[in-house]
């Protein structure tokens, strides 16, 4: 069921919160292989389903990613080191779900500390893509996603620092949005890089995620209006990159939008290749520099990935830094000259599939390729600009789900989201479920 059919089902009291919080508890216990969840908050959930509910997401069960704080239940971060922290505050976005009439079903896997891209933290175990749970769902949102494909809550939250939403809602088959910086307050989420750290939502479908992200940021999208007459900039660039079958679903996606009126031309993103490059300049000196104590002290704590990951970011001169900070506004005044001419940029959310569990290389068009270096392409040129970036179900490739990303000029989320809806409104992707 979607978001907005579970919310009209409460508000004309056809099914009660605590039904709600009940049955979302009951399949979260019945799919507890694909570890989805590190806390689940089931007394206090059906508590908070007792109390008078009121607001747009009336009674709705969410979940949240375990690096983002709910108050008197552990926020982990998947770590050794914050495995016994417990907050006092929600989050601000918490905080706004719950003023919205949520109830927090509870915390979602993530990879470590949410500095990487599987979801396989050696301290919380690997979570497992509903679609196969010998593979990976992604990450660093992986809990999230794998929580909307499988229904395990109404919606979710994750962040997105360098693709953290995009990769777990393509690799899982639902929808999300990483949201344009600034738009949604990120006070009490543990932090990966300031500069590019966003919270946004993981839902079915493209309309879920408007209800999700009105109340976490204040804004009212309007989905309607379809995208007829809207200018959209192929990166074929992108889709040169990616693995044939992948490319091919997306290049039908992008017809499919044509077809409801867009106009479709090839766009070259600027720098595209500088783009990973500059955002490491940044993104790993603040990564240290959060971490700092503990990788004096703690070092044995991390998992091997992160703990290389944080000491390169000690090992960067100092002037990378400001470098990356400026080359980064070069990167965003181009960007912006490309957007005058194009309304929004399509291309695969993800170059592949879901890979297997511990595989860390990945064969595109016959070529092995590191995982991670894979995905930075795909991801990194959208967060380095801090540009709204959604990625929405367009197929399957050996019965694993593709995604299609959509891009706005930064504050545009609501045109991101109104092309996803239109698109969801003709295909039926966003619809098929795992077994």
């Amino acid at each position: 069921m979607t978001l907005a059919a579970l919310t009209a089902r409460l508000r004309t009291r056809e099914l009660s919160p605590r039904e709600a919080v009940e049955s979302y508890l009951a399949r979260i216990e019945s799919h507890a292989s694909l570890n989805a969840y590190i806390t689940v908050r089931a007394e206090e959930a059906l508590a908070e389903a007792e109390q008078p509910q009121r607001g747009p997401l009336f009674g709705a069960p969410f979940a949240v990613k375990d690096v983002i704080d709910v108050a008197g239940s552990p926020t982990t971060a998947a770590s050794k080191i914050l495995r016994d922290h417990v907050p006092t505050e929600d989050a601000a976005s918490v905080a706004r779900l719950r003023a919205a009439g949520a109830i927090v079903l509870g915390k979602l896997n993530t990879h470590e500390f949410a500095y990487g891209a599987q979801t396989t933290s050696p301290h919380f175990g690997p979570c497992r893509n509903p679609w196969d749970e010998e593979r990976i769902c992604g990450g660093s949102s992986g809990g999230s996603g794998a929580a909307a494909a499988a229904d395990l809550a109404a919606a979710t939250l994750g962040t997105d620092t360098a693709g953290s939403i995009r990769i777990p809602s393509a690799l899982c088959g639902v929808t999300g949005i990483r949201p344009s910086s600034g738009l949604v307050p990120t006070g009490g989420v543990f932090p990966v890089s300031s500069t590019f750290d966003t919270v946004g939502p993981l839902a079915r479908t493209a309309e879920d995620c408007a209800l999700v992200l009105d109340a976490i940021a204040g804004t009212a999208t309007d989905l309607a209006g379809g995208v007829a007459g809207t200018t959209i900039g192929v990166v074929e660039e992108l889709l040169a990159r990616a693995e044939p079958a992948v490319a091919a679903a997306a290049t039908a996606a992008i017809d499919e939008l044509a077809a409801l009126g867009a106009r479709v031309e090839r766009a070259e993103v600027p720098h595209l290749d500088d783009a990973g490059t500059i955002a490491q300049l940044v993104m790993l000196p603040e990564a240290a520099s959060v971490h700092l104590p503990w990788l004096r002290g703690r070092l044995g704590d991390y998992g091997p990935d992160v703990r290389v990951r944080l000491l390169a970011g000690l090992l960067l001169p100092g002037p990378a830094h400001p470098t990356g900070l400026r080359l980064r506004q070069r990167y965003i005044r181009a960007l912006e000259a490309l957007f005058g001419r194009f309304d929004l940029l399509a291309a695969p959310a993800m170059p592949i599939v879901a890979p297997r569990i511990g595989e860390e290389t990945v064969t595109i068009a016959g070529e092995e390729v590191p995982y991670r270096l894979a995905v930075i392409p795909f991801n990194s040129p959208w967060s380095l600009a801090g540009l709204p970036a959604a990625s929405v179900p367009c197929g399957f490739v050996d019965g694993l789900p593709v995604g299609l990303a959509l891009v706005g000029p930064h504050g545009a989320d609501g045109a991101v989201l109104r092309a996803a809806h239109a698109y969801q409104q003709v295909t039926d992707w966003h619809e098929r479920r795992p077994s």
